[in-house]
Protein backbone atom coordinates (compact mmCIF):
# COMPACT_ATOMS: atom_id res chain seq x y z
CA UNK A 1 0.00 0.00 0.00
CA UNK A 2 2.85 2.63 0.36
CA UNK A 3 4.73 1.44 -2.01
CA UNK A 4 1.36 1.98 -4.62
CA UNK A 5 0.53 5.89 -2.86
CA UNK A 6 4.50 6.85 -2.88
CA UNK A 7 4.04 5.54 -6.96
CA UNK A 8 0.80 7.59 -7.26
CA UNK A 9 2.60 10.31 -5.78
CA UNK A 10 5.73 10.66 -8.23
CA UNK A 11 3.66 9.11 -11.19
CA UNK A 12 1.97 12.66 -11.12
CA UNK A 13 4.76 14.23 -10.49
CA UNK A 14 5.54 12.52 -14.33
CA UNK A 15 2.17 14.14 -15.13
CA UNK A 16 2.81 17.42 -14.41
CA UNK A 17 5.11 19.70 -16.17
CA UNK A 18 8.80 19.07 -16.78
CA UNK A 19 10.01 21.59 -14.71
CA UNK A 20 8.21 20.98 -11.46
CA UNK A 21 10.71 20.16 -8.87
CA UNK A 22 9.29 16.67 -6.64
CA UNK A 23 10.19 17.67 -2.81
CA UNK A 24 9.77 15.06 -0.69
CA UNK A 25 9.90 16.29 3.30
CA UNK A 26 9.76 13.43 6.06
CA UNK A 27 11.26 14.06 9.30
CA UNK A 28 14.24 12.00 11.07
CA UNK A 29 13.78 8.44 12.58
CA UNK A 30 12.97 7.48 16.12
CA UNK A 31 16.09 8.46 18.47
CA UNK A 32 17.70 6.45 20.85
CA UNK A 33 17.06 8.77 23.68
CA UNK A 34 16.13 12.41 24.17
CA UNK A 35 19.25 13.79 24.21
CA UNK A 36 20.15 17.05 22.28
CA UNK A 37 21.76 15.05 19.73
CA UNK A 38 21.00 11.73 19.99
CA UNK A 39 21.75 8.71 17.20
CA UNK A 40 18.73 6.58 15.80
CA UNK A 41 17.09 3.90 17.39
CA UNK A 42 17.64 0.43 16.21
CA UNK A 43 13.50 1.17 15.29
CA UNK A 44 14.66 4.72 13.52
CA UNK A 45 17.96 2.70 11.69
CA UNK A 46 15.29 0.58 10.12
CA UNK A 47 12.80 3.57 9.39
CA UNK A 48 15.71 5.19 7.58
CA UNK A 49 16.21 1.64 5.79
CA UNK A 50 12.40 2.12 5.25
CA UNK A 51 12.97 5.57 3.36
CA UNK A 52 15.83 4.35 0.84
CA UNK A 53 13.33 1.40 0.18
CA UNK A 54 10.37 3.92 0.04
CA UNK A 55 12.86 6.32 -2.52
CA UNK A 56 14.43 3.71 -4.54
CA UNK A 57 12.64 4.71 -7.58
CA UNK A 58 12.62 8.54 -7.15
CA UNK A 59 16.41 9.33 -7.68
CA UNK A 60 16.94 12.45 -5.46
CA UNK A 61 19.60 14.76 -6.87
CA UNK A 62 19.64 17.31 -3.45
CA UNK A 63 19.24 15.77 0.14
CA UNK A 64 18.89 18.54 2.93
CA UNK A 65 19.24 17.60 6.95
CA UNK A 66 19.62 20.12 9.49
CA UNK A 67 23.40 19.61 11.15
CA UNK A 68 21.88 17.11 14.00
CA UNK A 69 22.56 13.66 13.44
CA UNK A 70 19.34 12.07 13.60
CA UNK A 71 18.62 14.01 10.34
CA UNK A 72 21.86 12.83 9.05
CA UNK A 73 21.53 9.65 9.97
CA UNK A 74 18.02 9.15 8.52
CA UNK A 75 18.92 10.52 5.49
CA UNK A 76 22.28 8.20 5.36
CA UNK A 77 21.03 5.47 3.83
CA UNK A 78 19.00 7.11 0.75
CA UNK A 79 22.20 9.59 0.15
CA UNK A 80 24.39 5.82 0.01
CA UNK A 81 21.94 4.22 -2.26
CA UNK A 82 21.43 7.30 -4.78
CA UNK A 83 25.37 8.09 -4.36
CA UNK A 84 24.28 11.58 -3.53
CA UNK A 85 25.96 13.43 -0.56
CA UNK A 86 23.68 15.00 2.02
CA UNK A 87 24.08 18.94 2.89
CA UNK A 88 23.19 19.61 6.04
CA UNK A 89 21.65 23.27 6.28
CA UNK A 90 22.50 24.99 9.40
CA UNK A 91 20.57 25.87 12.28
CA UNK A 92 22.43 29.31 13.01
CA UNK A 93 19.90 32.07 13.19
CA UNK A 94 17.19 30.57 14.24
CA UNK A 95 14.01 28.53 12.92
CA UNK A 96 13.32 31.40 10.49
CA UNK A 97 17.21 31.59 8.94
CA UNK A 98 16.90 27.68 8.70
CA UNK A 99 14.17 27.48 6.98
CA UNK A 100 14.91 30.34 4.50
CA UNK A 101 18.31 28.57 4.06
CA UNK A 102 16.01 25.34 2.33
CA UNK A 103 13.83 27.34 0.45
CA UNK A 104 16.75 29.30 -0.95
CA UNK A 105 18.45 25.58 -1.83
CA UNK A 106 15.17 24.23 -2.88
CA UNK A 107 14.80 27.24 -5.17
CA UNK A 108 18.68 27.00 -6.72
CA UNK A 109 18.08 23.12 -7.65
CA UNK A 110 17.21 22.25 -10.95
CA UNK A 111 13.87 22.74 -12.19
CA UNK A 112 13.57 19.00 -12.81
CA UNK A 113 15.04 17.49 -9.53
CA UNK A 114 13.82 15.53 -7.15
CA UNK A 115 14.77 16.48 -3.43
CA UNK A 116 14.54 14.73 -0.05
CA UNK A 117 14.25 16.88 3.08
CA UNK A 118 15.04 15.13 6.39
CA UNK A 119 13.74 17.88 9.25
CA UNK A 120 12.27 17.56 12.44
CA UNK A 121 8.33 17.14 13.78
CA UNK A 122 8.20 21.13 14.23
CA UNK A 123 9.65 22.17 11.14
CA UNK A 124 8.05 19.73 8.68
CA UNK A 125 4.72 20.92 8.47
CA UNK A 126 6.58 24.45 7.98
CA UNK A 127 9.10 23.60 5.51
CA UNK A 128 6.06 22.60 3.83
CA UNK A 129 4.37 25.55 4.18
CA UNK A 130 6.84 27.69 3.28
CA UNK A 131 7.29 25.50 -0.27
CA UNK A 132 3.72 26.52 -0.62
CA UNK A 133 2.17 23.42 0.77
CA UNK A 134 -0.37 25.65 2.97
CA UNK A 135 -2.73 21.88 3.70
CA UNK A 136 0.54 21.10 5.45
CA UNK A 137 -0.87 19.88 8.67
CA UNK A 138 1.18 20.01 12.09
CA UNK A 139 2.86 17.43 13.39
CA UNK A 140 3.04 15.75 16.71
CA UNK A 141 6.07 14.39 18.98
CA UNK A 142 5.24 11.01 18.16
CA UNK A 143 4.95 10.70 14.44
CA UNK A 144 7.84 9.69 12.36
CA UNK A 145 5.90 7.79 9.52
CA UNK A 146 4.72 10.69 7.52
CA UNK A 147 6.05 11.11 3.80
CA UNK A 148 4.76 14.67 2.72
CA UNK A 149 5.38 15.02 -1.36
CA UNK A 150 5.39 18.41 -2.99
CA UNK A 151 5.24 19.05 -6.69
CA UNK A 152 6.68 22.75 -6.65
CA UNK A 153 4.36 24.48 -9.69
CA UNK A 154 5.94 27.77 -9.05
CA UNK A 155 4.76 31.23 -8.17
CA UNK A 156 4.44 29.80 -4.15
CA UNK A 157 1.66 26.92 -5.55
CA UNK A 158 2.89 23.56 -4.34
CA UNK A 159 0.16 20.39 -5.17
CA UNK A 160 1.24 17.86 -1.96
CA UNK A 161 0.49 14.21 -1.39
CA UNK A 162 0.97 12.78 1.96
CA UNK A 163 1.77 9.29 2.58
CA UNK A 164 3.59 6.92 4.89
CA UNK A 165 6.43 4.97 4.98
CA UNK A 166 8.06 2.04 7.21
CA UNK A 167 6.77 0.75 10.28
CA UNK A 168 3.10 2.83 11.32
CA UNK A 169 3.28 4.97 14.41
CA UNK A 170 0.65 5.44 16.45
CA UNK A 171 0.21 8.69 18.91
Amino acid sequence: MKRLLLAAALSLAAALPAAAQTVVIVRHAEKVDSSADPLLSEAGQARAQALAATLADAHPSVILTSPLKRTVLTAAPTADYHSVTSEAVPLDGGLQAHLAAIVARVEAAPDDSTILIVGHSNTVPLIARALGYADAADMPECEYDRLTTLHLMGEGQAHGVVSRFGEPTTC
